[in-house]
Formats: C-alpha cells, sequence, structure tokens
C-alpha cells in the first residue's frame, strides 16, 4: 500500500492502553538528513562527474535505477527517514520522494515535491478504512520538467497533482508514523506522532480528521469532535472527516448533525467514483450483480478512462451470464490501458471469444 496522508472513514472500538510518554525518535531536522557515507556517493558519482543540470539529473537517476545504484526496494509501510531509508534500502512514495529530494537540492536541482490527493487506493485493517493519497517529486531544469515516482504510471490518480510544501511533506510523515502506531493500539506514541503533524501544518484537514479518530480511540469525544469540526471548516469537501463526524454525532445521540451531515456525505459521494467503486466491489462479492454493474457504470461516467474499472465490470457481466456485455467492457479496458496491461485485456478477450 501507499502511505501517505492516510484518511480514516470507518470507526471502530477499542480499550486505551496505558502508555508513557516517549519523545520523537526523529525530530523535524533530522528526517531528511542526508547520512555522510550517501553524501559522499553522492558527491562521486553524480556532482563530481557532471557536466549540465540535464546531466547531473540523469546521473541522478542512474544513482536510484543504475545496475550498481541504490537499488530501493519499494514497501508500501516504509515510513522512514532519509538516513534510514538509505540503510534498509526500502521505500514507499513518502520515503522515496524525500530521500530523491535531499539528494537532488545537494546536487543543486531544483526539486519539490508533490501530491495526488485523490487516487484509485485504498486499503483496509482492524476495522478502519484508509483512503490513501501519494506523492512524488517535480524536478525542473533548463525549462523542462520531469516527475520521478518510484512507481511510476502504477497509481490511478483521480485528479492532478499539486505542489506541497516541505512542511506538508514532514507532515506526512509524522502523520504516517501516529496511523502506524494506531494500527498497533500505542495510542500514546501515535498521539505525540499526531501532535507533530498538527504543529507542522495545522492547515490540513487529513490531519485534523485522522487526530479525531485517534481521540476516538483514546476515548476523548470532546477533543475528537474538535478536531473533524475544524477538519471540516478547512475542507467542508473531506469525505473522510464527514464519515468520521457523522459516526461520532450518531454515537452521541445528535442525531440532526448526523441527518445534516449525511445527506452532505451522499452528494459528495454520488460524484466519488472510488465510491461508487468500492460499493461494486461489495454489490459484486455479495451476488448482487445488478447492482454492481450499476455501480460500476457510475464510476466510469465520473472517471471514463480508467481500464479497472472496466475490467470489474467485465468480470461481474461474466458473473451474471452476459458474455456480450462482458467482451465491450474488456474492449474498452483495453482502449484505456497500456503495455503488459493492455496485452492481459486482450488475452481474456480472445479467451473469451474462443468460448
Amino acid at each position: 500500500m501507499l502511505a501517505l496522508a492516510l484518511s480514516l472513514s470507518l470507526l471502530a472500538s477499542s480499550t486505551p492502553q496505558v502508555e508513557k510518554a516517549v519523545p520523537l525518535q526523529e525530530p523535524p531536522a533530522q528526517v531528511m538528513a542526508l547520512p555522510p557515507e550517501l553524501r559522499s556517493r553522492l558527491q562521486r558519482e553524480v556532482i563530481a562527474k557532471s557536466t549540465s543540470p540535464r546531466d547531473r539529473f540523469d546521473r541522478l537517476i542512474n544513482l536510484f535505477h543504475g545496475s550498481n545504484g541504490l537499488d530501493l526496494a519499494y514497501k508500501g509501510d516504509a515510513t522512514q527517514t532519509v538516513g534510514q531509508t538509505y540503510a534498509t534500502r526500502s521505500a514507499n512514495c513518502l520515503s522515496f520522494t524525500m530521500i530523491f529530494i535531499a539528494l537532488a537540492r545537494e546536487a543543486g536541482l531544483d526539486a519539490q515535491p508533490q501530491e495526488i490527493r485523490k487516487t484509485l487506493i485504498w486499503r483496509q485493517d482492524g476495522g478502519i478504512l484508509y483512503r490513501v493519497n501519494h506523492i512524488n517529486t517535480v524536478v525542473r531544469f533548463n525549462g523542462f520538467t520531469q516527475v520521478v515516482d518510484v512507481l511510476q504510471n502504477a497509481v490511478t490518480p483521480l485528479e492532478d497533482p499539486e505542489p506541497i510544501s516541505d512542511r506538508r511533506l514532514l507532515a506526512h510523515y509524522y502523520n504516517n508514523l501516529a496511523m502506524d502506531y494506531l494500527d498497533q493500539r500505542q495510542l500514546e506514541h501515535a498521539r505525540q506522532y499526531m501532535d507533530q503533524a498538527l504543529k507542522l501544518d495545522p492547515e490540513h484537514a487529513d490531519n485534523w480528521s485522522n487526530s479525531g479518530v485517534l481521540h476516538m480511540y483514546m476515548k476523548d469525544f470532546v477533543s475528537a469532535r474538535r478536531a473533524f469540526s475544524r477538519a471540516l471548516e478547512i475542507d467542508p469537501k473531506d469525505i473522510s472527516a464527514l464519515t468520521n463526524m457523522i459516526s461520532l454525532a450518531e454515537r452521541q445521540g445528535d442525531t440532526p448533525l448526523a441527518k445534516e451531515l449525511r445527506n452532505r456525505l451522499e452528494h459528495l459521494q454520488e460524484i466519488d467514483p472510488l465510491y461508487h467503486f468500492l460499493q461494486a466491489e461489495l454489490d459484486e462479492q455479495s451476488g448482487d450483480y445488478p447492482n454492481a454493474i450499476t455501480h460500476y457504470h457510475r464510476a466510469i461516467r465520473l472517471h471514463g478512462n480508467e481500464p479497472r474499472f472496466y475490467d470489474a465490470l467485465a468480470r461481474t457481466y461474466l458473473k451474471a451470464g452476459d458474455q456480450a456485455s462482458a467482451l465491450g467492457a474488456w474492449r474498452q479496458a483495453a482502449r484505456w490501458s497500456t503495455g503488459s496491461e493492455r496485452s492481459g485485456y486482450r488475452q481474456k478477450l480472445e479467451s473469451l471469444q474462443a468460448k
């Protein structure tokens, strides 16, 4: 999974654990610090040998991906400092972005983080649904712009990327660790990391929504309501904050507020392709193929160039016994895909046509 700016959409009950407060293990100034060995390698292999910004960029890419490069392995839960990433040779999109930016800037390149807030990525763990964002790097030199992404074309964006500040990048780091500690039910650790994320970036709705969920687990419902309210002040359309606030309002018996927010949420869900895709999957799993097909079509109307939508639609048509419609859906999946993915959809078409 992609670890960054996790937004919680479901609440689950838990019993708080008594923990001792501990200092942050990674102060902000150290998170993106280059270890001496890596700085020396950058100097030898990139800076000393480059003849132009373009050449320096190409050498930096080779440092990451060349035959004798860093050979970083993608690992979805590897939210780490730059030093830890270099030591473990593993990174998620956030850690990869931080180490690339640190090295690019040391080499004199203009490198900035950017965020895709809506993607076709999610995960579920311990009764919590995480809607996952994505981070990558944009590098500019000599009038050219290059995007560097650890997952390249593997991420399906539902909106264009936005440039973000270094403070937000670091806030994502602490937010991720807070959510990791929440997964482990180490609530005091989670609170300290969440507080640091809010200190760095108090104007990000996801941070407040996640903070509210953490307070729910700590049975501090007053602070939870305050956090969800702040998230919705920042972004009234934040689906995660709305979902969380509805759950809290219903729990507290505030029926008028829950009804008002649910009406707002339902309107936003109607125009959210990921919501319809997830709902379609649930309907498909329960055997309700007509409703699943309806929701897949709604997802396609909202985001019609996503081959995974058409693939899921074709699969459901087959389960419903409609081979002709399944063929049409897979043709569209092949149309909107590339490379090996397109070949896979064409194989499905040929196999079905041969029956």
